[in-house]
């Protein structure tokens, strides 16, 4: 097949969940109410934090970013989906397909930044307590943040470079809801092997090596503790932040063996969902059910939300 340069694409079909249009108004409600309640979960979180002066450790101040990232991830996706369904048009632009994979990809690497991030701040937090409000000053937190978004920005750019100069042949279709990387590589007729390169090693050791090392650390310092009282506070502490990664890299593992082990483009897409949706909703529900300290500020907002009304 002749295959065509990039500047002719106009644009891309987004074949969504389901070919069935009896099942549209169900997806178009389900996930409405999936991102109402992942932005409403999330900034209540972010307002509990930002009010709250009894939350003022840096793993507050982490969450209330995740929190933020979260939001911006899903509003990267699910609205476009929305409209979608609602105009009965699955196209989506050439350009706006390259935005959109690059903002998933910005605030996905950042989320994957700001995890390794929290995870290095339970490590001091467990292994050098003494010292944990000297080593995580404001000044450290602030320069972590802001790394973690340099390097968000250039794993995005890196990326979206490179899809630039891909051509593609005349199938367009998009089996998912949103621009997602993996799939919009496949349809490209010039040869990708350095983009599928660039995703084994950013998603691979690169998002996953300071968590790795925090962990190993926290494990290998917590078994030397003498007394199983101590060991079970020092792994608490980890509960909430242990969670939300399992349920990220859990759910990302999984689309990928879900991917390797079926040919369903179908399948596949409803795979994805568990790892760009799912998460960021469930964040804030993880974070406030086992943290006594995040419930009682949220109690405290929600009080103060329904004295003024």
């Amino acid at each position: 097949m002749e295959s065509t340069n990039h500047t002719a694409v106009s644009e891309f079909l987004l074949l969504g969940l389901t070919d069935d249009p009896a099942l549209e108004s169900f997806i178009f409600s389900l996930f409405l109410s999936m991102y109402l309640v992942t932005i409403l979960g999330n900034l209540f979180i972010i307002l509990a934090v930002s009010s709250d002066p009894l939350l003022p450790t840096t793993m507050y101040f982490f969450l209330s970013n995740l929190s933020f990232t979260d939001i911006c991830i899903s509003t990267t996706t699910i609205p476009k989906m929305l409209a979608n369904i609602q105009a009965q048009d699955q196209s989506i632009s050439y350009i706006g397909c390259l935005t959109q994979n690059s903002f998933v990809l910005d605030f996905g690497g950042l989320e994957n930044c700001l995890l390794a991030v929290m995870a290095y701040d339970r490590y001091v937090a467990i292994c050098h307590p003494l010292r944990y409000m000297v080593i995580m000053n404001p000044c450290l937190c602030v320069l972590l943040i802001l790394l973690s978004l340099l390097i968000s920005i250039v794993h995005s750019l890196l990326h979206t470079l490179k899809e630039l100069r891909l051509s593609f042949c005349t199938a367009l279709e998009i089996p998912h809801f949103f621009c997602e990387l993996s799939q919009f590589i496949k349809l490209a007729c010039s040869d990708a092997l350095i983009n599928n390169i660039l995703i084994y090693i950013c998603t691979g050791a690169i998002s996953t090596s300071g968590i790795i090392f925090s962990y190993v650390h926290i494990v290998s310092s917590v078994l030397r503790f003498p007394s199983s009282e101590g060991k079970h506070k020092a792994f608490s502490t980890c509960g909430s932040h242990l969670s939300v990664v399992s349920l990220f890299y859990g759910t990302d593992f999984g689309v990928y063996i879900n991917s390797a082990m079926t040919y369903s483009p179908r399948n596949t897409v409803v795979a994805s969902v568990m790892y760009s949706v799912l998460p960021q909703m469930l964040n804030p529900f993880i974070y406030s059910l086992r943290n006594r300290d995040m419930k009682e500020a949220l109690s405290k907002l929600l009080s103060r939300i329904t004295f003024l009304v």
